[in-house]
């Protein structure tokens, strides 16, 4: 099968688009399929696309105004020349946004079949940056992935806010996680006693620092006797959480081994944002067999299982948020039990699982454009 992953984001950028493309791609190559990669042009200096599984065809971007990191692609006849190129079979949109677009109107000009990702919580974005726009963006939304064969939602919830405003042929497809990345044994005293250096429990964030994230939430948790806030990320909030967020360890962004042994070296792990279509990182830190804090919003209520792997919480509400790290910190066995059946629960969540799953999609597409043709 011939595939073109349209991406709104690829490595070296460092979210869960680009991660999800990646993988994606790399499932593809180990099955016998041929994937091809179109993104935005990364910022100059950045790291070539060397490791990338498969091609990759960059398209020209800018950087999104007072979001330097995150980068928007250009009108470019790259993305259409790309797909008859390849000869692509069907054609993948991974969040699709603006360069999604445009593929999704390439492959309906040229009769490709399209399987559209919804990853992003436009919405909730329209919310928190400009206070209003939300049923603009869901308009947006509705266009681009009504012309897809099929969407697919990466959880319950996202499915359900799909269908509610009018999307068509929603499918459910999760994602996976590296389970021998992130996994127990990678905790590292050596590293806690770095952290916390006299003991403290330790309270991790990992994600971009972006007002839509809510680090915020996590002062109070900074004022418990005996514990440490750790944040690894990036982002526009940087400078405002280093204010807001007293006493806690500021680690900058953070990738693979090195990310998997700091998720490992957690006590407990406290996600604050309350729009997550999926929200990876919960699942990594599960996997590293860390109970986790989370807002009982979005992605989350698929993954934790309150009581059981972690807790949920009321979204936004910072005394939640404190009240939780509070009862587990208190409670060192709680804690273990947690973080035992969190692995457990998601030790068959791999990518490969979910890859076959996204190419079950794909053939179901494919079979049924046939059968439309056919008629």
């Amino acid at each position: 099968m011939r595939v073109v992953i349209v991406t709104e984001s690829f490595p070296p950028d460092v979210n869960g688009v680009a991660h999800c493309a990646l993988q994606t791609a790399r499932h593809l190559v180990d099955r016998g399929h041929s994937p091809l990669v179109v993104a935005p042009a990364t910022a100059p200096g950045s790291a070539p696309d060397t490791d990338a599984p498969c091609p990759v065809v960059r398209v020209p971007s800018l950087p999104l105004p007072g979001y330097h990191q995150v980068r928007v692609a250009l009108p470019s006849r790259r993305l259409a020349a790309a797909l008859l190129d390849h000869r692509a079979d069907l054609v993948h949109l991974a969040s699709p946004f603006v360069l999604g677009v445009r593929g999704m109107a390439a492959a309906a000009r040229l009769g490709i079949p399209a399987v559209a990702v919804y990853q992003t919580d436009l919405a909730g974005y329209a919310r928190t940056y400009m206070g209003a726009g939300e049923a603009a963006a869901w308009r947006r939304i509705r266009s681009v992935h009504a012309a897809a064969d099929r969407t697919l939602a990466p959880s319950s919830a996202a499915l359900a806010d799909l269908e509610a405003h009018g999307v068509p042929r929603v499918r459910l497809w999760p994602r996976g996680v590296d389970t021998v990345r992130f996994k127990p044994e990678h905790r590292d005293e050596a590293l806690r006693r770095e952290l916390a250096p006299n003991g403290e429990l330790i309270v991790g964030y990992v994600g971009r620092l972006a007002p839509e994230k809510h680090v915020e939430l996590l002062a109070g948790v900074c004022g418990l006797e005996g514990v440490r806030v750790v944040v690894v990320g990036d982002g526009p909030s940087h400078a405002h959480l280093t204010e807001a967020l007293p006493g806690a360890v500021f680690l900058g962004r953070r990738t693979g081994d090195e990310l998997a042994r700091i998720f490992a070296s957690l006590d407990v792990f406290a996600h604050t944002g309350p729009f997550e279509t999926f929200c990876q990182t919960v699942q990594e830190a599960m996997a590293s067999g860390v109970p986790v804090v989370a807002p009982a919003a979005g992605g989350p209520l698929d993954l934790v299982a309150h009581g059981r792997t972690g807790l949920l919480v009321p979204p936004c509400d910072a005394a939640a948020v404190t009240e939780a790290v509070r009862t587990l910190a208190a409670d060192p066995e709680r804690r273990a039990a947690h973080g035992v059946a969190a692995r457990t629960m998601v030790e068959g969540r791999t990518w490969a699982a979910v890859g076959d799953q996204l190419i079950g999609h794909y053939d179901d597409v494919l079979a049924a454009r046939r059968t439309a043709v056919a008629a």
